[in-house]
């Protein structure tokens, strides 16, 4: 459409418009929960660190059972923690126990369920191959090798792996700042009494969720009037506050009381664009204030929420130095059910999901589209995304759907 911007390239745009990451900081592992990498982390430790036994049973050597049943005899323990510091020689046997070290001289685990033990004789009812049983030293990983990646998320795997590779700091990308507003006479804050012409302001605490979720730390400013001084109030503050990134929520369009552009304009705003070719968030506007990025998000609680997934979450995942930041987190699916050519705008319609292991999901457009409808966002599952110009569909074609459960990273 005449004057829109596409998706691609609005999310192109706001992406290059990120010079760097923020600055990098080393924390405590057990507080790097939910961090982004800033640095790789290699393994300052071989793990593990010695072979060791993977069952509870008898560390023996494979030769003294080629033949069964075969008698041992048991000359010492190795548990966790409690390594048998001797050696098995031949006609030996060591009970061990998962996770112990394997004693030198032993090549292979006898597990109790195959061995008979009374006192220090052990009867092997069954053989073994070398090597059974056995976790071989550096089975998971060796020192010096790189296991993590910066723009890597510190997701409970992770950090199991990086506490486990020796790290107790880990360099990560400070938290960005994402200072948010709501704007408008018409809103009062959750909890207030609203007047019979206003209606609780809902966006600001969904973008707030979307920016803690994507590793940023978000800053209230409130609700801000329509007026030009309290806009302008405002931006000041979210200057002061040191934000990376700047969302305003409303008053981005042209009306006579859409003034969020006029207050940015007359603060230094660089305007990099305004208007995507997208549905629902049209009246998207991205620019800058110096150092701090400026995206504003329509008003319409749901054009907000699909446009917050769809560019400020990259824009924080690029401020931590993602290199995956603008990935496409469509994949594919099935249509539920009929639906109209598309016009010129990228529709991103609510739909529901029926789920059939190993097959593809299928994708119900719910019928009730409207940008003001949080109760069918909320109900929704997947955003079924429909291209520009996109022809009319019939259920059973191929579609694709962004989950709104893995909306995020």
């Amino acid at each position: 459409m005449s004057g829109l911007l596409p998706v691609a390239e609005a999310l192109a745009r706001i992406l290059g418009s990120v010079a760097h990451p923020v600055e990098a900081e080393r924390v405590g592992i057990a507080a790097a929960s939910g961090r982004t990498l800033a640095a790789p982390v290699a393994a300052l430790r071989t793990q593990p660190p010695f072979p060791a036994s993977a069952m509870d049973g008898y560390a023996v050597r494979a030769a003294d059972l080629a033949t069964v049943p075969a008698r041992l005899r048991r000359v010492g323990t190795s548990a966790a923690g409690h390594g048998y510091a001797g050696r098995v020689g031949p006609g030996e046997a060591v009970r061990i126990f998962t996770g112990a070290p394997v004693p030198d001289g032993a090549d292979a685990i006898l597990i109790q369920e195959d061995a008979d033990a009374e006192g220090d004789a052990v009867t092997a009812r069954e053989g073994v191959a070398p090597g059974r049983f056995v976790r071989a030293a550096g089975l998971d990983f060796r020192e010096g090798e790189t296991l993590l990646l910066p723009g890597d998320t510190l997701d409970a795997r992770r950090l199991a792996l990086a506490a486990a590779a020796g790290h107790a700091e880990v360099a990560v990308w400070r938290r960005p700042r994402v200072a948010i507003l709501a704007t408008g006479d018409e809103l009062v804050s959750p909890g207030a009494t609203a007047r019979w012409d206003q209606i609780v302001a809902s966006n600001a605490l969904a973008l707030a969720a979307l920016a803690r979720s994507a590793g940023a730390e978000p800053i209230d400013l409130g609700i801000a009037g329509d007026s030009l001084p309290a806009l302008e109030d405002a931006i000041r503050r979210a200057r002061e506050a040191g934000a990376d990134l700047f969302v305003t929520l409303g008053g981005a369009s042209v009306g006579d009381h859409d003034l969020v552009q006029s207050a940015l304009a007359r603060e230094g705003l660089e305007l990099g664009f305004w208007r995507v070719a997208l549905r629902p968030g049209k009246p998207l506007m991205h620019g800058r204030l110096g150092e701090m990025l400026v995206i504003g998000l329509p008003g319409n609680p749901v054009s907000a929420i699909v446009c917050g997934m769809l560019f400020v979450v990259p824009a924080i995942r690029a401020l931590l130095g993602d290199p995956r930041a603008g990935a496409d987190r469509a994949e594919p699916a099935i249509l539920g059910r009929d639906l109209a050519a598309n016009d010129g705008r990228a529709d991103y319609m609510r739909a529901r999901l029926d789920t059939v292991p190993d097959q593809l999901p299928v994708a119900h457009p719910e019928q009730r589209q409207d940008s003001s409808m949080l109760s069918v966002l909320g109900q929704a599952e997947a955003l079924l995304v429909r291209p520009p110009h996109a022809p009319a569909a019939r259920s059973g074609d191929p579609c694709r759907i962004i989950r709104l459960d893995r909306a995020i990273l």
